[in-house]
């Protein structure tokens, strides 16, 4: 496997979650450098799965219904699939957690990379249903490295999350043990990691582990703050918000994300990199009173108790990813948040009731 420093190979790049919010910005710009990309998902209904669709036929240049169901076929590996006009992009309707789908697959291409982005969200949802999140973060990694390990394909990159520095000192540095993860989801992230790391060790894989820091932007899950925060304020509906309003994170633009995942295809051997704003956290209280100033609108407040489960406080250390990647963050809070609003106002029409 070649990857270039422009990062286009001459292979299709695998995006697994390539309907969900980065998988399908990192399809997007990879599709943008000219790349052929391999997009799977399994289409799950843990948010409104409209969204989803809307991601999924914009890469395949279908947007006369932007949110309906995108059109499949039967492929001659008995996969459901769908190709972009230019054959530049296959999707495929497919779950990482059934290995006999995902040996199909990878009998049907042969991927320059795999940028492993399918995953189970949510630290909350993740203490209502842990199974799932197992069977899909570690087991569908498993799915993915014994995929990769027969097929001679070195390299993935993995994404994780800045849930595993729960209780650490920050800023977030990537050599900080994280032995104590306090969701389940942070747990089944860290199973991902480490069974990357064993497949590294025992098979000379090559695994870049991106840890992100609260992403957000466009066309967002609709179980993430500053989705919810605007649909709430639009609507002059009451915000539920978790704790006093000074617990902050360090907030990453999609784009600035995609782009850190597209350039860890870098060989690395084996390292784990933050993707972060790496700047000093941005309280929620700040974050509600940007909505406000963009949408004109003032925010009901519904508090409640802090959530057990939830993190006070992420912010990253992004010095490897600029030493090693390149990669640092382009786009402002100001900016982002600007645009994510733009968006939403331009599809007013379809999410007013979508599912929060």
């Amino acid at each position: 496997m070649t990857i270039e420093k422009n990062n286009k190979s001459d292979k299709p790049i695998l995006v697994t979650g390539a309907a969900g919010f980065i998988g399908a910005k990192t399809a997007e710009l990879l599709l943008a450098e000219g790349q052929s990309v391999v997009g799977v998902d399994n289409l799950n209904d843990y948010y409104d799965v409209r969204l989803k669709h809307y991601r999924v036929n914009k890469l395949l240049g279908q947007a006369e219904k932007p949110h309906d169901q995108p059109t499949l076929s039967q492929s001659s590996a008995g996969l459901a699939k769908a190709k972009s006009a230019d054959g530049q992009f296959h999707f495929y309707h497919l779950d990482i957690e059934n290995q006999q789908s995902v040996d199909a697959l990878f009998e049907t291409h042969k991927f320059g990379s795999v940028l492993n982005l399918a995953a189970r969200a949510g630290v909350r949802y993740s203490m209502e249903n842990p199974y799932v999140y197992m069977t899909t973060n570690a087991n569908g990694t498993l799915n993915l490295l014994e995929a990769m390990r027969y097929k001679g394909i070195k390299k993935m990159v993995l994404a994780s999350t800045s849930s595993l520095y729960a209780g650490q000192e920050m800023p977030f540095v990537e050599s900080l043990p994280v032995n104590t993860p306090i969701s389940p989801y942070a747990a089944s992230k860290k199973a991902a990691e480490v069974m990357a790391f064993s497949y590294h060790n025992l098979f000379d894989l090559d695994i870049s582990v991106v840890r992100y820091f609260t992403v957000y932007g466009p066309c967002s899950r609709p179980d993430m703050a500053i989705f919810r925060f605007l649909e709430w304020i639009e609507k002059e509906t009451p915000i539920e918000l978790f704790g006093d309003g000074e617990q902050s994170r360090d907030f990453t633009y999609v784009d600035d994300i995609a782009r850190g995942t597209i350039a860890a295809q870098k060989e690395v051997g084996y390292e784990i990199i933050n993707l972060g704003g790496g700047n000093n956290p941005i309280s929620m209280s700040q974050v509600i009173g940007q909505l406000e100033t963009h949408l004109a609108k003032r925010a009901l407040i519904n508090q409640k108790p802090f959530h057990k489960a939830d993190m006070n406080t992420t912010w990253a250390n992004i010095s490897k990813a600029k030493r090693l990647l390149d990669w640092e963050p382009q786009v402002t809070l100001q900016d982002g948040i600007q645009k994510t609003v733009d968006w939403h106002q331009a599809n007013r029409a379809w999410l007013n009731d979508i599912r929060l």
